[in-house]
């Protein structure tokens, strides 16, 4: 975990998001050929294996002779997946404060170098992207391509995103993810990062539910990456001494110690975590854990082991 949260101190200095992205992606890559893992096919993911009976005519020789394996390209119409990445820019997103966090990242930052890197997988496999970013509202949402303007457009708004100094900016998936599930193409990926911190209200938490199940309906697959600081947000753990805690999405301020309330506190998130797991497993969603302290590894492996089931 030291080593983790050294490392990610360390990364989170560099602006550039595009050069960051690359670096995770290919410490990544280099970690995934030394595990247990290394069979995922980054490399060929524009071929599909030869079918026994059909035309020779499209077999690449080439890839025949680096891995003795008979690989025909794919066709235009064949290629691949649309994948919407679903970006959660609401106020409690940029919690903690960088020089207060383990890792040096907020779960903005995470989230999007997560997602810039997910975006960096997809070119490598030639997929087809776009970003949605919501808050109270849908704040935009971007056609899916695959080409490198539209890449470069895309890594620019979540660099605005992390310049954002504004709070109060409340949560609202349940219009986004509805809007998502009516307006792209059907059977895509669709990936999103989210603290899910809305009102723990039963109301407001069906109606997360409702969206999600919608996204299923009109058959698409879904990852949702749940994006905590685990050790303060899930198991508030905090030094027991007056704090003024403050809400970022309505400004509400209460001031306590933290074990006034610590129990209570856990018993409700790990209520809500359980009520949001087990309907995403009646949904068949992938729910991941994403804890911004435990590297990118946690996101990654999880969005091929999805991709795979494309191919």
């Amino acid at each position: 975990m030291d080593s983790i949260a050294k490392f990610y101190k360390e990364i989170a200095k560099i602006e550039n998001l595009d050069l960051l992205a690359k670096q995770v992606v290919e410490g990544f890559l280099i970690g995934l050929h030394k595990s247990p893992f290394h069979g995922f096919s980054v490399e060929f993911a524009e071929h599909r294996l030869y079918n026994p009976g059909e035309s020779t005519r499209h077999i690449d020789w080439k890839v025949f002779a680096r891995t003795d394996r008979l690989y025909v390209k794919k066709f235009e119409e064949e290629t691949n997946l649309r994948c919407m990445i679903v970006l959660d820019a609401s106020s409690s997103m940029y919690f903690p404060e960088k020089e207060e966090s383990a890792s040096g990242l907020r779960k903005i930052d995470f989230a999007a170098l997560a997602a810039a890197s997910i975006m960096q997988l997809l070119r490598k496999q030639r997929d087809a992207f776009g970003l949605t970013v919501f808050t109270g509202q849908t704040e935009a949402m971007s056609e899916v391509k695959s080409s490198s303007v539209h890449h470069k457009v895309l890594l620019g708004q979540l660099e605005q995103l992390l310049e954002r100094k504004e709070r109060n900016r409340k949560t609202a998936a349940a219009q986004a993810l509805h809007e998502i599930a009516d307006k792209i193409h059907r059977r895509s990926l669709v990936v999103i990062f989210s603290d899910m911190l809305e009102n723990v209200d039963t109301a407001e938490t069906e109606a997360i539910f409702s969206a999600l199940q919608h996204l299923k309906h009109n058959k698409h697959e879904v990852i949702l990456f749940h994006v905590t600081d685990k050790s303060k947000e899930m198991d508030f753990e905090f030094v027991n001494r007056p704090y003024k805690f403050v809400d970022l999405e309505t400004g509400d301020e209460v001031k306590v110690q933290p074990n006034q309330v610590k129990e209570f506190y856990v018993e409700q998130m790990q209520k809500f975590f359980q009520r949001l797991k087990l309907r995403c497993a009646q949904f068949k969603i992938d729910l991941v854990e994403a804890d911004i302290n435990e590297g990118f590894t946690q996101v990654l492996l999880p969005y091929l082991m999805k991709r795979e089931k494309f191919n």
